[in-house]
């Protein structure tokens, strides 16, 4: 059985808009948890409700992004709705995968009630080879994560804008070292706010409307908001450097 090395850490992934929703709730806590055997890892998420309150309206996303010997990406994501009795502990979803021999794996878990984040949690796994030769934690600089792009849209109006989206920028040939999130929020009527988010920052913001030539529209402006913010991006850690 090889060892893992195991540092938790967080918000390097946002998926909703934090200056938004304010302060997590102390009394919802997700926490992932892992058992591995040789190369097999199986990832836990549980909540537990810490109040003698019934809570309801939650939902929970549980992200697992391994990044291969060569270089590339998969994902396996697990979601849903569930609720909590009181002072409930709950088991809310399994993911078993393999993890070769100098492979990374990060993995993400956020709980939110009423479409605001209460509660997140994040774990990374570490080569063994490569953590013996660095002695240090990997740097997020040195876990780049391209072409992610991750929905939380909830109409279909969203999910059109997020296809368009994501369809003229894999095609674009720029794969930006960093995860983009398009999340969407009700507004009057049936209108919502869609937003382009990415590391804690809104790159882009608009009201949606079904037309599709909108919409293409809003893909071109964000997509050249999010072209200068990797350029932005890219000077910030060359600066730092020096």
């Amino acid at each position: 059985m090889k060892q893992l090395y195991l540092n938790s850490i967080f918000s390097c992934l946002m998926l909703f808009i934090s200056a938004a929703y304010g302060q997590l709730n102390e009394s919802v806590t997700g926490k992932i948890y892992i058992q591995e055997s040789d190369n097999l890892i199986l990832i836990k998420a549980q909540v537990d409700n810490e109040e003698p309150i019934f809570k309801n309206n939650l939902y929970y996303n549980l992200v697992a992004l391994k990044k291969n010997s060569s270089g590339n990406y998969s994902n396996n994501r697990q979601e849903g709705e569930f609720s909590l009795d009181p002072e409930e502990s709950k088991n809310l979803s399994e993911i078993r995968l393999s993890l070769a021999a100098g492979e990374d794996l990060r993995i993400y878990l956020f709980i939110k009630q009423n479409n605001i984040v209460i509660s997140k949690d994040s774990l990374q796994i570490v080569p063994p080879d490569r953590s013996l030769v660095q002695e240090k934690v990997v740097k997020e600089a040195d876990f780049e994560l391209k072409g992610i792009v991750i929905d939380d849209v909830i109409t279909k109006v969203g999910k059109d804008f997020h296809d368009y989206f994501y369809q003229e920028y894999s095609t674009s040939g720029k794969q930006y070292p960093f995860i983009i999130t398009i999340q969407e929020k009700p507004y009057f009527g049936r209108s919502s706010i869609i937003t382009i988010t990415s590391e804690d920052r809104k790159l882009f913001e608009f009201m949606s409307k079904p037309d599709e030539e909108f919409l293409k529209s809003a893909v071109k402006s964000a997509l050249q908001n999010v072209n200068q913010y990797a350029k932005q991006r890219k000077l910030l850690y060359k600066n730092s450097r020096i």
